[in-house]
């Protein structure tokens, strides 16, 4: 193996060097305590601060509307628990969301099943994408929440969110989308978008690990996640992370220079690696939408009606060669289930588990591309075989 791709983004990118480099005094001589009045404490107070105004500005929010988590999981579960567990005292129990949602998104809905809440999973069309009408005839007179991602992870498509928003909001809805895809790499804006919960995270966009923030629009009622101190004014308790949160608000300042133009190359790689999986092999279906999509992810899928591919062969195989890539969320790229995404879209099982993932970053060149393509047409030439219908066609 002469050479190492890393195309999997969507699940984590590198630390970018600045952003360590303006960590790095918070975790030996600026140790101070957020909550500690004396001038240890205020100096990290006051690094705390300036990362939460600058996340804040970043998706035109206020920085009292921003409060550190340990990454998009934890927000994700403390926006949909705490809207939900607020709105009991008025009877309302139903939430909205869809069948193709990040699994932080799904198991928080199915805990809120088993402690009497009723949820609607709508379906998405063949593109992954979420049909406002749909939602519009889900509301019931006791939905507190609306939860539909902003884009997806797997494929993606990016969703009609601010007429989802529209939607909500005429029934005196919340609505939370989950951002952790787009914060950082397609421009956000709560107020535009209409939206009152999001959450974020920091390994996503070249941060660190371990940190992320929730956007709660003042006025929205929300239980506490955390109990304890009155540390993020008294909605999750527990003391600040401050290196990581550094790390976070320098991360966010790097993404509001660079994101743009950023984009504009990745949506470049991602159309080279297109056209040359469509010169080059057979049998391949894309999954997403072609132009309401992100400009990062590129996901295949070998049609099984045409070329018998094994997934997990196909995974190992492109690793091998030195291509890190995934068959869909990392969250369950261990897992020998099919993609929940692929299967909601309409892929039959053996399609949707011989797929790849394709998620670029900065690091990423033409050159790459080039690279992956030679791989990728190397492995299926050797590992797939002509269906026979196909064979005899």
């Amino acid at each position: 193996m002469n050479r190492r791709v890393y195309m999997d983004h969507t699940a984590t990118t590198p630390l970018d060097p600045r952003v360590l480099e303006a960590m790095q005094p918070y975790f030996s001589e600026k140790f101070g305590n957020a909550s500690s009045v004396h001038q240890y404490g205020q100096e990290a107070k006051a690094a705390l601060e300036l990362s939460r105004d600058r996340i804040a500005a970043f998706i035109h929010a206020k920085p009292a509307e921003i409060f550190f988590t340990t990454g998009g999981t934890e927000s994700d579960n403390f926006a949909i628990k705490g809207a939900a567990l607020a709105a009991r005292a008025k009877g309302r129990k139903h939430i909205i969301t869809n069948r193709s949602e990040h699994h932080a998104v799904l198991e928080t809905c199915e805990y809120l099943e088993e402690i009497g809440y009723a949820v609607s999973y709508l379906p998405v069309d063949e593109y992954g994408m979420v049909d406002p009408d749909a939602v519009r005839r889900a509301v019931t007179p006791g939905t507190c929440l609306v939860s539909i991602m902003h884009a997806n992870n797997e494929v993606g498509t990016i969703n009609p969110i601010e007429e989802i928003a529209g939607i909500a909001h005429e029934h005196g809805i919340l609505f939370h989308t989950d951002t952790v895809q787009t914060v950082g790499k397609i421009p956000v804006d709560v107020g535009a978008m209409g939206i009152d919960l999001l959450g974020i995270s920091g390994h996503k966009i070249y941060g660190p690990k371990g940190i992320g923030a929730i956007y709660i629009k003042k006025g929205v009622e929300i239980e506490k996640f955390m109990h304890g101190g009155g540390q993020e004014r008294g909605r999750r308790a527990g003391t600040e992370n401050v290196p990581l949160a550094v790390g976070l608000g320098k991360t966010i300042e790097l993404r509001e220079m660079e994101m743009a133009e950023e984009s504009i190359r990745l949506q470049t790689l991602k159309e080279r690696l297109r056209r040359g999986i469509e010169e080059r092999l057979e049998g391949h279906i894309f999954n997403g939408h072609l132009t309401h999509s992100l400009s990062h992810i590129l996901n295949v899928s070998f049609n099984r009606s045409k070329i018998d591919i094994d997934g997990d062969v196909l995974l190992l195989s492109m690793d091998l060669n030195g291509v890190a890539v995934t068959s869909g969320s990392a969250c369950t790229s261990g897992s020998m289930d099919p993609s929940h995404v692929l299967l909601a879209m309409g892929r039959d099982e053996r399609t949707a588990k011989a797929t790849l993932r394709f998620s670029m970053g900065k690091m990423n060149t033409e050159e790459d591309v080039e690279y992956v393509l030679d791989v990728l047409e190397d492995v299926v030439t050797k590992i797939g075989k002509p269906t026979s219908r196909n064979h005899n066609s």
